[in-house]
């Protein structure tokens, strides 16, 4: 017969986990502790993504992998778990439902993503990177005399943004507004519904102007679409498309930077040494991807998976970041495992990044610029004294202060507009 005191052990050997908190400045100044209490709880595992929000967190590889194909178990749409929570969470800009690819499953699903990829498709990547090129060339002759920079402020957030709204047509006053919309989203603080309520302005307004007049910029082309968006599904493509392009990319030149500039074995690749932007990029992505958490899904029905039952309508992200630094399986699928590639920073299955190949060639362009030109830069302060955004979503530098041998920018002028956008067709 059991005793009292021994059923008490064991009701309380069996209690599920607290939810580990996945905001504050506890977790973004390490969340790789967080990851590895995490794992120590098998392949998911209770987190707070916000108070009063919880979700389980997919930290295991393969398990990431199952969920992210699983079209017949998951759905992406949120709204069955959206009306659980509070109107007000700082969370839903970034997971509450919208008429877009992210939320959405099947045909409704294919047309939205059909109109991303054909709109993203009529940028030519010669053109991009010679793009990319001037706008890094003009920020660093911003800084480059003083020997002293931000290289977040005042180099990697400025430049996506920069090609961001050229690519949209986003007039010049309105640029800010969108990176100041599009930050306080991720960061799922208080504010984070008027960031994201202003983002939408500026685009609705945007979308409006375009539809009665089209110039040669994406709104137009996503306007034009054959899948013929209402002026609101343009709205909330286009939202979706900067949302994801923007910050991430900041975040991923902004990473890479600080790998290049606190790991050893690049120490002289800011001379021209032989470790280069595409490995300083590739293995921050493996290491510590823009995007740290998201890829929300929610089971159709009560199932089991992985060994752990799941109700209707729960919260499930995925942890990029801890299912990448987990020991990830043997090579038994070449269509995910593939040599130095099979990181899953770009997601996989069909909500796979969609403009994966705009976002290297951004980030890969931007460094080599920087390093080329400000080749003798170091960190000014402590590696330990950087600061990270909070928010359960990112992995984002708030600032990254350098220091280097001033350049001599006599006669070179301030960053201007292109003298057309950049986009063939």
């Amino acid at each position: 017969m059991t005793s009292p005191a021994h059923s008490a052990r064991l009701a309380r050997s069996v209690q599920p986990p607290q939810p580990l908190a996945l905001y504050g400045p506890d977790f973004a100044a390490d969340p790789h502790s967080h990851y590895r209490q995490l794992r120590a709880h098998g392949p998911l595992a209770p987190v707070r993504i916000a108070p009063g929000i919880d979700a389980l967190l997919v930290t295991d590889y393969q398990a990431a992998v199952d969920l992210l194909r699983d079209t017949h178990t998951f759905t992406k749409d949120p709204r069955a778990w959206q009306a659980t929570v509070p109107a007000d969470s700082p969370v839903l800009p970034m997971l509450g439902y919208r008429p877009t690819a992210l939320f959405s499953d099947g045909d409704v699903h294919a047309r939205y993503r059909d109109t991303i990829n054909d709109s993203l498709a009529l940028i030519e990547p010669h053109v991009l990177r010679a793009e990319v090129t001037r706008v890094a060339r003009q920020l660093i002759r911003e800084f480059a005399a003083t020997g002293s920079g931000d290289l977040v402020a005042q180099y990697a957030r400025r430049l996506p943004l920069h090609v961001f709204t050229t690519w949209f047509g986003v007039p010049p006053e309105d640029s800010e507004r969108i990176v100041d919309g599009i930050g306080g989203m991720f960061n799922s603080a208080e504010d984070s519904a008027a960031a994201y309520a202003d983002l939408v302005t500026v685009v609705t307004e945007l979308v409006a102007e375009r539809r009665a007049r089209p110039r040669r910029d994406l709104t137009s082309y996503f306007l034009g679409h054959p899948a013929g968006l209402d002026n609101d599904e343009t709205v909330r493509q286009i939202t979706l498309v900067m949302s994801a392009g923007h910050d991430p990319t900041t975040n991923l030149i902004g990473n890479a930077l600080l790998h290049m500039l606190t790991d050893a074995r690049y120490a002289g690749s800011l001379h021209g040494g032989a470790m280069t932007a595409h490995e300083a990029i590739n293995e921050v992505l493996w290491q510590d991807p823009p995007l740290a958490n998201f890829a929300a899904h929610y089971p159709r029905h009560d199932t089991e998976f992985h060994g752990v039952r799941l109700r209707a309508g729960q919260l499930l992200l995925v942890s990029f970041a801890g299912a990448n630094t987990q020991s990830p399986p043997a090579p038994s699928d070449p269509g995910v495992r593939s040599g130095g590639s099979a990181h899953l920073s770009w997601s996989a299955g069909p909500h796979r990044c969609p403009a994966k190949q705009p976002a290297l060639l951004i980030a890969m362009t931007a460094i080599e610029q920087l390093t080329s030109q400000l080749c003798d830069a170091e960190l000014a302060v402590a590696a330990s004294e950087l600061m990270w955004r909070p928010g359960p979503f990112h992995r984002a530098l708030v600032h990254l202060p350098v220091r280097f041998t001033p350049l001599d920018v006599t006669g070179d002028t301030a960053l201007s507009a292109p003298s057309e956008v950049s986009i063939s067709r």
